[in-house]
């Protein structure tokens, strides 16, 4: 009987869960909008769009955005290393749409430019910027233990599990930071400057060498200097194979003899 009671408690929770996510997901809206720079003089790109959620956007070339978000979430922009406070969605015009000037001065956008980067610090404060991201898992049963001693479902986990399209955005999420966070790697190692170093390539000769032989992630990650310096020369020596059959001129077909060029 107490197995019964402890069925009919989990059916009628799944059951009020399923109309809860249809819900929430009803309740959903897509905000888009443009961030501009303090003065609205020009649109700003690469400004990270976050959600309370945990997802999140990019601007683009045009400092345009768009992300779809629940009604009860709130949204902040951070550029260079400065967020702003959450705002409200129930705030924001969907149709309209929510605009932004960020208090950023040309100094700073100058600063920024000429820096030089460092690898290291910049994927440290990155994982630390998006650390729930990182972390997150997909949701599963689990089994908690009560305060006497009996077993039973962890009902958040329960919870999160049925909220798909939230796991679905963060997993897509955590995917697309984990590929950028590879890309730049490969961009701290596999640089112009030792590129130039060891095959004297420059300007778009170099761009088209970078672009055909640009090493996979999993490699540049276990390579030492000397295999990874080794790789490059090796690939040179197919890269200038490659140019010379390009430019082997083109055999000439004999004509074929017509029947009066025999008389």
């Amino acid at each position: 009987m107490a197995r019964f009671y402890a069925y009919l408690r989990i059916s009628i929770f799944l059951v009020l869960l399923a109309f809860c996510t249809v819900r929430a997901d009803a309740q959903q809206v897509t905000i888009h909008g443009t961030v501009f720079n303090m003065y609205k003089t020009r649109p700003l790109d690469a400004v990270t769009v976050l959600c309370s959620c945990g997802s999140g956007t990019t601007t683009d070339s045009n400092g345009n955005y768009m992300i779809r978000v629940n009604a009860n979430d709130s949204l902040r922009f951070s550029y260079l290393g400065r967020a702003t406070q959450y705002f409200p969605v129930n705030m924001m015009n969907s149709t309209t749409g929510f605009d932004i000037a960020l208090h950023v001065n040309p100094t700073q956008l100058a600063e920024v430019r000429v820096a030089p980067k460092n690898y290291y610090l910049d994927s440290l404060q990155n994982r630390k910027d998006y650390e729930k991201i990182f972390n997150f898992k997909k949701p599963g049963l689990e089994i908690t233990e009560g305060a006497n001693g009996n077993a039973g479902l962890d009902l958040d986990a329960l919870i999160n599990m049925f909220n798909f399209k939230k796991n679905r955005r963060m997993l897509a999420f955590q995917k697309r930071l984990i590929e950028d966070e590879q890309d730049k790697f490969i961009d701290h190692r596999f640089t112009r400057y030792i590129v130039k170093k060891i095959t004297g390539l420059t300007g778009d000769a170099a761009d088209s060498f970078m672009f055909r032989f640009r090493p996979s992630y999993e490699f540049t990650k276990i390579a030492t200097d000397y295999e990874f310096f080794d790789y490059i020369k090796l690939a040179y020596q197919d890269y200038k194979r490659q140019r010379s059959y390009q430019r082997q001129p083109a055999r000439k077909e004999e004509p074929t003899p017509t029947p009066n060029a025999l008389h």
